[in-house]
C-alpha cells in the first residue's frame, strides 16, 4: 500500500520547488554576510578623527597579559569627544573534538563557578577589564572569547576586528621576560598568530613587548608621569606611531619625545643605487615612492610640531646618523630614561639609518628598529610598541600589507628604471606597553 498517491507526491515537490524559489531570495536579502566585509573609512589611527570614538581590538592569551594592555590602554587618553570602545578577546586554543566558537560575555553578570582552569582564566580577565570600564571614565568594554586551533586563530581576530570596524589590533608579543631581563618564548603558536595577523589585518596593528614587570603604576593619577618615545625614521608605519603616540600625549601623565632619524652626511649611498646593485625587485618602490612618502613625512612632522608647540610635555628632536651602528647609540642613549618606545614596523622600506641591523635579527616580522628593541640585549626596563599601519587600495575595501603577494614582476620591467609608477603595496606593525 503506497503511502502518497501520484497526485499527491507532484504536489508536495511543486510545493517545495516554489518555496525554495521563494525563501531563497528572501534569505539572501535578510541575512548577507557579506555585510560585514563592507569598507570603513577609520581602518588606521591617523585617520580616526580626534572627535570621534576611538575602537580598539585588544587580544588576551593568559592573565599576565592584562596589566600592560590596560596601563597602555588608560594611556590612549578617552575622552568625552573620544571615548574608546575596547572589544577585548580572550584566545584560547581548541581542543580534543569540540566545535570552534565565538562567546559574547555579559560583563554585569556574575557567573556560575569556574568549571576548568580556562574558565576561571576568563572570568579572571573579564573581571580586571570590567574593573577597568568602572574606574576609567569614557571607556567600554566588550569581552569576548575565541575559542579555535591555533592554526586558524587570525581569522577570529581578523573577522572581529572587521565586524566590529576597530582601527586598531594590540596583541602580545610571542616572548615574555624572564627574572634575569632576558626574552624567551611563551608559545611558538603564538608567533604565528602574531604573523598571520600582520598579514591580513583589516586595520592596523600594534605587537606589544611587555618588558615593564616590574612597572605597576596606573596613569589614571594626574601627577604620575610616564616617558613615551616615538622613534621617527619615516614611512607610514611611522607616521601610525607617531599618530597614536600624539592622542597619548594629552593624558596629563604622559611626557612624549619624537627623536627623528635622518641621514647624516656622510650616510652610504642611496637606497635606490644599492638596490639596483643587489637587483633588489623593491628597488621600484624605493624609486617611485621616495619622494612622495618623503613629503607625507614632513607635511605630517610639520602639522604634529604646530599643535603640540605649546605643548610642554611634548619634545621633538632630530638626529643626524650615518649607519645602523650611530643609530643604536642615539637609541641607547635615550633607553633609561623611557618607559614605551613606540616605533613603526617599517615593512618593505630601506635605508641607510638602519643598514646592518637585520643581518642577526631574531623576529624580522618586527622590522629592524622593534626587533633590536625586543631583543635581550636591550634594557631590559622598557616596553615597546611596534605598529603597522594598514593600507587598503582605493578607499580601504581590499586589504594589501606587506606580506601580502605583490605585484608581478614582469609588470614592472627593469627594477632600476623609472618608468611606471605604480604604488606596490605596504602594510603595518606591531607594539609593546607597560603594565
Amino acid at each position: 500500500m503506497s503511502v502518497l498517491d501520484d497526485k499527491s507526491f507532484a504536489i508536495m515537490v511543486l510545493v517545495a520547488v516554489v518555496m525554495t524559489g521563494i525563501i531563497t531570495p528572501i534569505v539572501t536579502t535578510i541575512y548577507k554576510p557579506a555585510r560585514k566585509f563592507v569598507p570603513y573609512k577609520r581602518r588606521t589611527i591617523q585617520r580616526t578623527k580626534p572627535d570621534s570614538e576611538f575602537r580598539v581590538l585588544v587580544c588576551i592569551h593568559t592573565p599576565r597579559n592584562v596589566p600592560t594592555i590596560i596601563n597602555l590602554l588608560e594611556a590612549s587618553h578617552p575622552t568625552k569627544n573620544s571615548p574608546i570602545c575596547v572589544y577585548m578577546l580572550h584566545l584560547v586554543e581548541l581542543t580534543g573534538r569540540a566545535s570552534a566558537m565565538l562567546v559574547v560575555h555579559n560583563t554585569r553578570k556574575s557567573g556560575r563557578p569556574a568549571l576548568n582552569r580556562t574558565q576561571a582564566q576568563s572570568e579572571s580577565i573579564i573581571k580586571a577589564f570590567d574593573n577597568f570600564e568602572q574606574h576609567v571614565g569614557c571607556v567600554s568594554v566588550q569581552p569576548l572569547t575565541a575559542i579555535s586551533p591555533y592554526s586558524t586563530m587570525h581569522e577570529d581576530i581578523c573577522n572581529v576586528a572587521e565586524d566590529k570596524r576597530v582601527a586598531f589590533i594590540i596583541i602580545p608579543f610571542h616572548k615574555q621576560q624572564t627574572v634575569d631581563g632576558g626574552m624567551e618564548a611563551t608559545n611558538p603558536a603564538f608567533r604565528s598568530i602574531n604573523q598571520n595577523v600582520l598579514a591580513n589585518a583589516p586595520c592596523s596593528v600594534g605587537i606589544l613587548v611587555d618588558r615593564g614587570l616590574n612597572r605597576s603604576t596606573r596613569l589614571t593619577a594626574n601627577q604620575v608621569s610616564h616617558h613615551i618615545a616615538v622613534l621617527f625614521f619615516g614611512g607610514p608605519d611611522d607616521r601610525e606611531a607617531l599618530a597614536y603616540a600624539w592622542r597619548m600625549s594629552e593624558h596629563p601623565g604622559i611626557n612624549l619625545t619624537v627623536m627623528r632619524f635622518l641621514p647624516g652626511d656622510d650616510a652610504a649611498e642611496s637606497t635606490v643605487e644599492a638596490s639596483c646593485e643587489r637587483n633588489d625587485p623593491r628597488v621600484l618602490t624605493v624609486v617611485t615612492d621616495s619622494d612622495r612618502e618623503k613629503q607625507l613625512d614632513e607635511d605630517y612632522i610639520n602639522e604634529f610640531r604646530a599643535r603640540t608647540s605649546s605643548n610642554d610635555s611634548i619634545v621633538y628632536t632630530e638626529k643626524a646618523v650615518n649607519h645602523g651602528e650611530e643609530t643604536v647609540a642615539a637609541i641607547r642613549s635615550i633607553e633609561n630614561i623611557h618607559d614605551l618606545f613606540i616605533v613603526g614596523r617599517g615593512q618593505g622600506m630601506i635605508s641607510p639609518l638602519t643598514a646592518g641591523l637585520t643581518d642577526w635579527s631574531e623576529c624580522p616580522e618586527l622590522g629592524a628598529i622593534g626587533d633590536l628593541l625586543a631583543s635581550s640585549d636591550f634594557s631590559a626596563a622598557v616596553s615597546v610598541l611596534v605598529v603597522q599601519q594598514y593600507f587598503g587600495m582605493g578607499q580601504g575595501d581590499a586589504l594589501v600589507t606587506p606580506d601580502s603577494p605583490s605585484q608581478p614582476n614582469e609588470q614592472f620591467g627593469n627594477f632600476c628604471q623609472v618608468m611606471n609608477r605604480r604604488t606596490p603595496p605596504r602594510g603595518q606593525a606591531m607594539f609593546h606597553s607597560q603594565p
